[in-house]
């Protein structure tokens, strides 16, 4: 089973042929899609739209780039929604939350500050709540991990990981897998590939944050086309692929590995897809 821990669905790309998208995902293999909110605006939408499919799933939370546009009663909003929704399988995690200091307008001190005081309530949701976060991790590991550190852990996900190996190894150390996507597909992504050819083979899950972060493949050979140069969960099939060639091993394997891993990760996975037990890496 091929597992998309990060895809926005919902996003205003895939109004064209959103369910073409979910059709041609299933055929190449991903049997689930994690899709989280970036905002009061669209918690509704994620549940809903992972309620139409099979394997469909859904995170809830505030993107640290939704923080300019949102206001203390958003989380007030979100701690009742989550509530609402411990009872629900598709319901996996608080996400995606984190820090953006790559985001020229989110670096000024006073936007640091409020990112980080979204993240820790987001935090103090994930820790009373049992539940695992999707992290957004731009030029931002240190802080991400200072505040974890002062917590019981949380774990979850790194969501396209792009640190170091040392920041790797204290976000496996604190329960979390490191998110791969199509960043790890180009040949001139060095550091990337380094770690997703030598981190623990456990520790990686895989990932396509469709419609961004498209890999090498797309829009090659001069097309023009938007739709043709748009990420899709079923990338994440390719992406496996990228990853097996790089460690040398069988396609399937990887498959099967990240999936266990996801699993391990984002527990509630396996109340919604029960043959996620039966995995074995």
């Amino acid at each position: 089973m091929l597992i998309d821990t990060h895809c926005h669905l919902d996003a205003s790309e895939f109004n064209p042929d959103r369910s073409d998208v979910i059709a041609r995902a299933a055929q190449a293999g991903v049997g689930a899609i994690v899709i989280p909110s970036v905002a009061r605006s669209n918690f509704d939408a994620v549940r809903a739209l992972a309620h139409s499919f099979e394997g469909g799933t859904y995170a809830l939370g505030i993107h640290p780039m939704a923080v300019p546009q949102a206001d203390d009663s958003d989380l007030d909003v979100l701690a009742a929604q989550i509530e609402q929704s411990m009872d629900d399988p598709r319901f996996v995690a608080i996400g995606e939350i984190g820090l953006d200091y790559f985001v020229v307008e989110l670096c000024t001190p006073p936007m640091r500050e409020r990112q980080e005081h979204f993240y820790r309530a987001q935090l103090d949701l994930a820790q009373r709540h049992g539940l695992p976060v999707l992290l957004h991790v731009r030029r931002s590991q240190d802080v991400l991990l200072k505040h974890l550190r002062r917590r019981p852990p949380i774990g979850g996900i790194a969501h396209a990981f792009n640190g170091s190996f040392q920041q790797a190894e204290q976000f496996i150390d604190l329960g979390f897998a490191l998110g791969l996507g199509g960043a790890m597909t180009f040949e001139r992504a060095l550091q990337i590939r380094r770690l997703a050819a030598q981190l623990p083979m456990s520790a990686l899950v895989l990932e396509t944050d469709a419609p961004d972060i498209p890999p090498a493949w797309l829009g090659r050979d001069g097309r023009d086309d938007p739709l043709a140069r748009r990420n899709e969960p079923a990338e994440v099939a390719g992406i496996a692929c990228e990853l097996a060639a790089l460690r040398a091993m069988p396609p399937e394997a990887i498959a099967q590995q990240c999936a266990a891993n996801a699993g391990r990760v984002l527990p509630r996975l396996l109340r919604s897809l029960p043959g996620l037990a039966d995995i074995r890496p």
